[in-house]
């Protein structure tokens, strides 16, 4: 590892890495699934089984497109896109490997499912990295949610480039405000969880109800602040350590076998790791930059903004939330009318405060578009996109995805968790 590392150091790091600027160009987009088996969806999943079925595309050249497959700790399996140089690009690239992802699983008896939240299953954790073991001890601490989060819990997120030095719709600064305050928007419209163990929980997202439950020093936004950098920043150093590495780093499977103990000393900040804590080594800057990819917060900076907070979707309609997502940053029209169009939805009023409330996170996940404020929101922002994608010409393929979703869901107050409680009521 490398050097022992100042408090003045950490920051100035976090600051260069965490906001790289520059004109927003790129897009790219992750996606997660729950894996089934197609005749049992109760059934749980073998590690062998899911092994097996996807040998296929693990070879080189088994996704076309070159997209990361990964696996999540309670099975659940993501696919990275590339980034590309175009929406249009990112959707149809994504779109092939998810195709040829699908087909291996399918081939195999199984399915991807792409809900927000397991509706019926509590799968045991079936990774060993000593991370992953860690991160499971963090949580208990505090109750059930984090093993419900790792286990069981599926996302859509949103890649895009953090901006530039401006102060206008391309700047880092105008991106990461409204990152955020377009945020309770996409929770609503692509809600997608309303079921656990088979039955309502009260919440059209627990996915975000589990979010909003665990340590919130980094699962929510950092206090708001004119320079994301420095809000970034603090939140960072301020968040608790989740796992402190010792020995080899190597995320291989060999070493996930090891028993090695990554557990972190309890309520211990980075930033107090820096200023010196009894019987732990002094952190280095790789320390720095793993503690960093143990922050979960709505929106993360990586380089680039990662926008977290969407339910994973069925099939196709990943879609519509990355072309949403990607417009409503990405064209300075749309992303001036989203700006407006969220203001309700920040604390200090219709002038414009600076994120939304907590409450609206929570009013979102909860009633979804049918909530009156974060309905309008929706819809208004539906209409931004759809009026970029005419007016950039956009593939047709990707106007009709946007219009026919907007109106099947926000057009009518509705989200897919509707189709999911509607389908259990007629049962």
């Amino acid at each position: 590892m490398a050097a022992d590392l100042r408090e003045d150091e950490a920051e100035a790091h976090v600051r260069g890495v965490c906001f790289k600027t520059g004109p927003p160009a790129r897009t790219g987009v992750e996606l997660e699934w729950l894996v089934h088996d197609r005749s049992d969806p109760r059934s749980l999943i073998s590690v062998d089984r899911l092994d097996a079925a996807l040998a296929p595309v693990e070879r080189p050249g088994g996704l076309p497109h070159g997209s990361r497959l990964t696996r999540e700790p309670g099975g659940q399996v993501e696919l990275s896109s590339r980034p590309a140089d175009t929406l249009a690009a990112c959707v149809n690239n994504m779109a092939a490997d998810a195709a040829a992802l699908r087909q291996a699983l399918d081939e195999a008896g199984l399915t991807l499912v792409g809900r927000g939240l397991d509706p019926f299953r509590d799968p045991p954790r079936v990774l060993d990295h000593p991370r992953y073991r860690a991160m499971e001890s963090f949580f208990d601490r505090d109750g059930p949610w984090g093993r419900t989060m790792m286990r069981r819990t599926a996302a859509l997120q949103v890649n895009l480039d953090a901006g530039d030095d401006s102060d206008g719709t391309a700047g880092y600064r105008y991106r990461w405000r409204l990152a955020h305050r377009i945020g309770p928007v996409l929770v609503a419209a692509f809600a997608n969880s309303p079921l656990q163990g088979g039955v309502p929980t009260g919440w059209l997202s627990t996915r975000q109800a589990v979010w909003g439950r665990m340590d919130p020093g980094r699962t929510r936004h950092p206090r708001h602040h004119e320079d994301p950098r420095t809000a970034w920043a603090r939140y960072a150093l301020d968040a608790r350590l989740l796992c402190v590495r010792e020995g080899p780093t190597d995320s291989s499977a060999e070493w996930g076998r090891e028993r090695t103990d990554w557990s972190a000393p309890e309520g211990l900040t980075f930033r107090g790791w820096l200023r010196g804590a009894p019987g732990v080594r002094p952190p280095t800057v790789d320390d720095l930059d793993y503690h960093l990819s143990t922050l979960f917060p709505p929106v993360r900076p990586r380089g680039w903004l990662e926008m977290r907070m969407t339910d994973a979707q069925d099939g196709d309609d990943w879609i519509v939330p990355t072309v949403l997502t990607a417009t409503l940053l990405d064209d300075p029209v749309a992303a001036e009318a989203a700006f407006a169009a969220t203001a309700p939805l920040c604390p200090d009023g219709p002038d414009g405060g600076p994120l939304p409330s907590d409450e609206m996170w929570r009013r979102a996940a909860r009633y979804g578009p049918a909530d009156p404020v974060i309905g309008t929101a929706v819809r208004a922002c539906f209409a931004a996109v759809a009026d970029s994608l005419e007016r950039s010409c956009a593939p047709e393929e990707l106007r009709r995805a946007v219009a026919g979703f907007a109106e099947r869901y926000p057009e009518r107050g509705r989200c897919p968790a509707h189709d999911l409680l509607d389908a259990l009521h007629r049962v």
